[in-house]
């Protein structure tokens, strides 16, 4: 299979950018798209040219790393799918694909393809954790009852990768999935009870710090998350962060 990419080239954050067309050959539809561009970087470094940069880890759909927007798509056409596990046999032969990186203020660009996502680091120092105070006699996990439908909804959300697809995808470049999804995971457990209120206020402070834009509901970052996290999460947060507005606790 043989493809022409266009891909978004940027030397850094305060560079211009532009498109560059790079034509691939020989590509197998068994190719992962990170593995096509594997491919290319190894061409272009035998022609003594800069390869393109992009993010990525493990390869496994599960670290996030891998962020791209391919066609206008984070993550590719694909449903449920991230980038690293988007295989060639998804594209046509000889088509043109458009690559370029997350656009979200929040997330400016390091380079190429990649861009610097440590909001959502500095979303989840703010309160993403529950916060262990040992009397010397902790309770064994197990002793603690959780109802079955609630440890469902909490592993669900714990899914969430922190990719940014969601952000990148919001035409408000909301992080409100992200967020809502770090605070249901410790919210819908009895572990997460104490700092539920508090932790809802810290996360949602730094999140509009981080200068994201709000939530309209168009519903499109559960859409194109790759982990298909659920709107009903950003539903929990709201009702959490008035109560805590309102209890103030």
């Amino acid at each position: 299979m043989d493809f022409t990419l266009k891909i978004w080239r940027q030397e850094g954050p305060q560079e211009q950018g532009r498109m560059e067309t790079y034509p691939v050959t020989g590509i197998t539809g068994d190719m992962s798209f990170l593995e096509m561009m594997d491919v290319l970087n190894d061409q272009l470094i035998r022609d003594g040219q800069d390869p393109v940069a992009f993010d990525h880890d493990c390869r496994e759909g599960i670290c996030g790393m891998c962020s791209m927007f391919i066609n206008g798509e984070a993550h590719g056409p694909n449903r449920k799918t991230t980038t690293c596990q988007l295989h060639m046999r998804s594209f046509k032969d000889g088509e043109t694909i458009y690559i370029e990186p997350w656009r979200a203020s929040a997330f400016p660009v390091v380079k190429d393809l990649a861009v610097d996502r440590g909001a959502f680091d500095r979303i989840i120092q703010a309160g993403g954790y529950v916060s262990v105070n040992s009397s010397g006699n902790p309770l064994d996990a197990n002793a603690i009852p959780v109802p079955k439908d609630d440890a469902d909804e909490a592993f669900n959300a714990a899914t969430c990768i922190g990719c940014g697809a969601c952000v990148a995808t919001c035409k408000n470049a909301s992080a409100m999935l992200f967020v809502s999804a770090k605070v249901s995971q410790f919210a819908l457990l009895p572990q997460g009870q104490p700092e539920r209120m508090s932790r809802v206020q810290r996360m949602v402070d730094q999140m509009d710090k981080e200068g994201f834009g709000n939530c309209t509901n168009t519903g499109a970052c559960e859409v194109e998350c790759p982990k298909g996290i659920s709107l009903d999460n950003i539903a929990r947060m709201n009702r959490d962060f008035l109560k805590s507005q309102v209890t103030g606790e």
